[in-house]
């Protein structure tokens, strides 16, 4: 991502009524409010976790949606190490949501809405193994619904290629640290977060049908 953002900031010198439009979105946070009793937890990767962390933050009935790594095997994991694509982990999100007031099949929606599920290891303009689609269930019934969403995205043929998203069990999530957290929010000037993190959450909004906090 940093890479990315380095190399667009040319372009957004040219694109201030953009700029000035994506200023005055008003970004899902986390809540501060206390975890349900019955709160769940579900763990997504599709592509940079900016992206992933407002999405699912949007949604009512999740409290927070928290970046971090998962996917791979080196344990504690750092963002310098995982940007090689050489330690088998994901930028992903550990989502904290109620299930009395959203379910986990319209959380594999959202997943599934918010992204290209059939372009492999890159979403948009970011690019290697660490970017890959990955669903990861915690038990068989999460499964199914994964699959399920997987088999009617496919037989809709909105895409001309096949879902290529990963389907695999939950191990271990490591949180990312402190300064990826909410990084839209605290920098919402970043050129990576005006012209791709943004306008990719609200074609998200655009599209998909659910209850929104904001």
């Amino acid at each position: 991502m940093k890479r990315i953002a380095a190399a667009i900031i040319s372009i957004l010198m040219f694109s201030s009524c953009a700029q000035t439009q994506n200023k005055n979105i008003v970004i899902p946070v986390a809540s501060s409010q206390k975890p349900s009793a019955n709160e769940a937890v579900a763990t997504f990767a599709e592509g940079c976790f900016w992206h992933a962390e407002i999405v699912f933050q949007s949604l009512e009935g999740v409290r927070d949606a928290v970046s971090g790594y998962a996917g791979g095997t080196q344990k504690n994991p750092d963002y310098e190490t995982v940007s090689t694509g050489e330690t088998g982990h994901a930028e992903s999100v550990q989502v904290y949501y109620d299930p009395s007031k959203i379910s986990y099949k319209t959380l594999v929606a959202a997943f599934f809405a918010s992204q290209d599920p059939t372009s492999l290891n890159r979403q948009g303009p970011d690019e290697g193994t660490q970017y890959r689609s990955i669903a990861f269930y915690r038990n068989e019934n999460e499964k199914q619904i994964i699959e399920s969403e997987i088999a009617r995205i496919n037989a809709s043929k909105k895409y001309s290629k096949k879902v290529v998203t990963e389907v695999v069990p939950f191990t271990k999530f490591y949180p990312a640290e402190a300064y990826h957290q909410e990084y839209i929010y605290h920098h919402p000037d970043n050129p990576y977060v005006q012209s791709v993190s943004i306008p990719d959450y609200l074609e998200f909004r655009k599209d998909f049908k659910a209850s929104y906090k904001l």
